[in-house]
């Protein structure tokens, strides 16, 4: 696992893309690099690997309000690295000096105030502002896209997504950007990536290895430009009739065990 010094990336004005795969299930993304199914993710992770981590929200709302307030999925062991960012804590709290303090009610604000435009390439409805609810997370950014050819039941979702998240990357360079993409492939319904019609882990790795290709164009492109900090985990997973259980929202393993990694790419 990287040590990575976030205070110094933010001090030093790097930029950040946060990318997260929707529901994506932690054995569902290790089955698929080890059966050659995404082959650019597995070029880009470090150690050709995603670490298994705990979501601390079991589906897209709480999960991502819990990681755009610094808290991002944790190792499974008593033991924790330092956290990438926090908010400014109690006075009687000790902070590792790697982690970026941020003086403000979530990270964006906090990055805001470091000089970061902060912008969001939304995927699933709770980024579309279609309903109250869905203008929770986008409301947090300086900047939010969202169209329908960015949700799930798009087969081509994710190209859609990174060819915006790329006009953007170009629109706003020479200046810190935190560009956040939410991966909607991964997320129901993708049943159609095998031709059924019903949602299942099968289902789901045909839907990352088809969105493979275009994070690793995104990465590609975007680094080809200069240093990012890479983040890249689920929100949460997905039941498919493990134990009797379906979808999310419930804290079954197969719901808050997650794929992570983070890199700095120089």
């Amino acid at each position: 696992m990287e040590t990575i010094d976030a205070a110094q990336v933010i001090r030093s004005g790097q930029s950040i893309l946060f990318v997260t795969l929707d529901s994506l299930r932690y054995d569902v993304a290790a089955t698929a690099m080890a059966a050659g199914d995404t082959p650019h993710l597995a070029r880009l992770l470090p150690g050709q690997a995603w670490e298994r981590r705990w979501t601390p929200g079991t589906f897209t709302l709480p999960a991502h309000t819990a990681f755009f307030s610094g808290f991002l999925p944790k190792l499974p062991q008593p033991h924790q690295p330092p956290r990438l960012w926090e908010c400014r804590p109690p006075a009687f709290k000790d902070v590792d000096p790697q982690t970026f303090v941020f003086d403000a009610p979530n990270l964006l604000q906090g990055l805001g105030s470091h000089g970061y435009r902060t912008v969001c390439v939304g995927g699933v409805t709770y980024f579309s502002r279609e309903t109250p609810l869905g203008s929770v997370l986008p409301d947090l950014f300086d900047e939010d896209h969202w169209r329908p050819e960015f949700c799930s039941p798009e087969p081509d979702s994710t190209r859609h997504q990174v060819d915006q998240a790329l006009a953007l990357a170009d629109q706003y360079a020479g200046r810190p950007l935190y560009l956040f993409v939410n991966v909607s492939a991964t997320h129901v319904p993708h049943g159609h990536y095998i031709g059924q019609s019903t949602d299942t882990a099968a289902s789901q790795q045909a839907a990352l290895a088809y969105a493979d290709e275009h994070l690793g164009r995104l990465i590609d492109q975007l680094t080809a430009a200069g240093p990012w900090l890479v983040i890249m985990c689920a929100d949460h997973g997905d039941a498919y009739g493990d134990d009797g259980f379906q979808g999310r929202g419930i804290a079954h393993p197969s719901v808050t065990t997650v794929p992570y990694a983070a890199w700095y790419h120089t």
